[in-house]
């Protein structure tokens, strides 16, 4: 242990500066000895490493137990008061080492309490190595304390002494208790309080690392906080897509806690120096813009999992939220990933682009992670996510080629760590594409359980209702949805579910309005063009699908509504033109079953369609979900083939 020199003794001239000075020299509270003028910290028997400022700064908090010990106090007491340097980041630093030394949890603290804004306090009982106890505050000095028994000749002047400024200080108080009551309680009103913050948003946290290849590690932050606090119940959090919208953005915190319809904010930033990490966190009030939180935390690189922990876990506690037994138990859990790991883990979420190239790209990320460290379980989730992309109508892959890879990854993920709510929803979507109900269905509810603010978990429920019939359900879990991520895929999932319930005009506004402020969002585009054609308005869908034919590469799923809406529009030949190409595909490729499906839906070809419904079957087709619900299918619900196909698919 170091020993220091009188420049150290700083912190115990300044507790000497107020009205007592303890002559103890051994402090004990709880299984704790703390030797002051040894400067050491013992545990029962183990010796307990802290360096000099922790060590000064629990010395100087314990002397002055039961007192609110300013943040301005323990910056002079400890550095001096013209010192050059970030003296917050400094505190908020000893103060979380002299936590980790007590093992003292700062959501329900033991010895150190912080007075949010002020302070901190050092709460627990103390007894002092001559026997004397003190619980939550000191005693008075023994000069102002009533003593029984002849006065020694002499103190009595001395004690008056001390008694006078004693009590000046207490009526100084006193005046200012009651010129706070008069200030803030209006004449006999409540005093004002800060609104509790129900809603939170952790807006991208900024690369400062000084290396712009380094956007997708800060990102990958964000996510995981947002990820971490979403798992709180009583706190209503925005999801990823929601935020990112925000990361380059010049609007004042209030607008942004307004468009979000949040009452707070996490502002912060992110620094990457080799396998060192700090990131430097805030709260701010968005009705006021005040910032009445902010803390620093450094780790290195394979802590990077605890280090995402303690954000959250700081900024509920910061927020004052209710966490129960379950929720803090999946705030706090991290484990120790090697830096090799978490950057493979990275670059796969954050690989650009969503055409096949791009998506082959991440997936051999999360291998190259799942190599390094197969017990990963996020890599796993990552590589789910992957294969579940490529399976989709623009990528195109066969459902029968990425379907068991997706679902293998997603129960391995479980496997590793059950309470990973994104592996539930995957697992969720795949049972629900092979028409398993039941299970898919309490797959979602328990990722709900899970992550009471997963859009993504709402999203899913909302589509199982739909695929049901119960579309009311649906929209009303829809815009739950909607609360959490107000600015990315919710609108357009609600006009899916308002499309399928033949309400076209109320779909139209939600697509409408999601290409006003997002003209680039191919799939909200390539939607608006299936209520266009079913709302009789073929003409206007056209250039709207023409135009996502073109920018996703002329994937079949846009094309099969190309080929409706020119059929529907009095342009045959174009449609027959476009079918043919679609066939020349199939005979070198897979082109999905689904997309011949609506191309003979819009040409009328009852028979092809039934033909190419059972090939659908057969390869477990998307389209098949929606066979209760979706407006294409209504000629076809008549015939008895239509009836045995939809008891086949478990929806009678």
């Amino acid at each position: 242990m170091e020993h220091h020199s009188s420049d150290g003794r700083q912190a115990f001239n300044c507790a000497m500066s107020g009205l007592w000075r303890f002559t103890p020299q051994e402090f004990h509270f709880g299984d704790f000895t703390l030797d002051e003028s040894r400067y050491r910290l013992q545990r029962g028997e183990r010796l307990l490493r802290l360096e000099k400022r922790p060590m000064e700064l629990l010395i100087l908090l314990v002397q002055r137990r039961g007192e609110l010990v300013s943040r301005q106090e323990i910056a002079g007491c400890l550095w001096g008061k013209d010192v050059f340097l970030d003296v917050d980041h400094s505190i908020n630093t000893a103060v979380r080492k002299v936590r980790a030394a007590l093992r003292d949890d700062p959501d329900k603290p033991r010895f150190v309490e912080t007075v949010v804004g002020k302070g901190y306090r050092f709460a627990a009982p103390v007894i002092c190595s001559n026997g004397d106890s003190y619980q939550q505050a000191p005693p008075l000095p023994s000069a102002v304390q009533v003593v029984s028994g002849p006065a020694v000749p002499g103190t009595e002047k001395r004690a008056v002494s001390v008694r006078l400024p004693v009590v000046l200080v207490g009526a100084g108080v006193f005046v200012l208790l009651i010129a706070g009551l008069v200030l803030y309680g209006g004449g006999g009103h409540k005093l004002t309080m800060q609104p509790a913050i129900k809603s939170l948003a952790v807006l991208p946290l900024k690369n400062l690392s000084g290396d712009p290849s380094q956007e997708y590690f800060a990102d990958g932050i964000t996510e995981s906080v947002i990820g971490r606090l979403s798992t709180i119940r009583g706190l209503r959090v925005i999801s990823r897509t929601s935020v990112m919208r925000f990361k380059e953005t010049r609007m004042s915190a209030p607008e942004i806690a307004k468009a979000l319809n949040v009452d707070a904010l996490v502002e912060g930033s992110v620094i990457r120096q080799g396998n060192s990490v700090r990131i430097y966190a805030q709260l701010i009030r968005g009705a006021t813009d005040d910032h009445f939180w902010s803390e620093a935390y450094d780790r290195e690189l394979g802590d990077a999992l605890a280090l995402e922990s303690e954000v959250a876990q700081s900024i509920a506690h910061r927020v004052d939220v209710t966490v129960n037994g379950d929720e803090r138990t999946r705030l706090i859990a991290a484990r120790p990933v090697s830096p090799e790991v978490y950057e493979s883990y990275l670059k796969g979420r954050y690989a650009e682009g969503n055409n096949r190239a791009d998506v082959e790209k991440s997936i051999a990320y999360f291998e190259e992670a799942i190599r390094k460290d197969p017990t990963f379980a996020p890599a796993y989730v990552g590589l789910a996510e992957a294969y579940d992309t490529l399976g989709t109508i623009f990528v195109g892959a066969p459902p029968g080629e990425v379907r068991p890879k997706e679902i293998s990854a997603a129960r391995k993920a479980l496997e590793l760590d059950p309470g990973l709510a994104e592996a539930h929803v995957l697992l969720a979507d795949m049972q629900q594409k092979q028409w398993q109900w039941t299970a898919a269905e309490a797959e979602y509810r328990q990722a709900l359980k899970l992550s009471p603010n997963s859009s993504a978990a709402h999203h899913g429920l909302a589509h199982w209702l739909l695929c049901q019939g119960r579309t009311e359900e649906a929209l009303s879990w829809a815009r739950r949805a909607r609360e959490l991520d107000p600015l990315g895929d919710s609108s357009v999932e609600i006009g899916w579910i308002l499309f399928q319930s033949h309400r076209y005009e109320e779909a139209l506004h939600e697509y409408r309005s999601v290409l006003a402020v997002q003209p680039d969002a191919m799939d909200a585009r390539w939607k608006l063009g299936f209520v266009l054609v079913a709302n009789g308005q073929p003409e206007q869908a056209i250039p709207e699908l023409e135009k996502v034919v073109s920018d996703s590469n002329r994937s079949a799923g846009a094309i099969a509504i190309l080929i409706r809406a020119y059929a529907h529009a009095g342009r045959r030949p174009d449609a027959l033109r476009l079918l043919q190409e679609m066939k020349n595909r199939k005979e070198t490729g897979y082109v999905p079953a689904g997309a011949f499906v609506n191309a003979y839906l819009g040409l009328d070809d009852k028979e092809q369609s039934f033909a190419w419904l059972e090939k659908a079957y057969q390869e477990q087709s998307n389209i098949l979900q929606y066979l209760k619900v979706h407006p294409f299918f209504d000629p076809l619900r008549d015939d008895p083939r239509f009836a045995g196909l939809v008891r086949r698919v478990g929806l009678n």
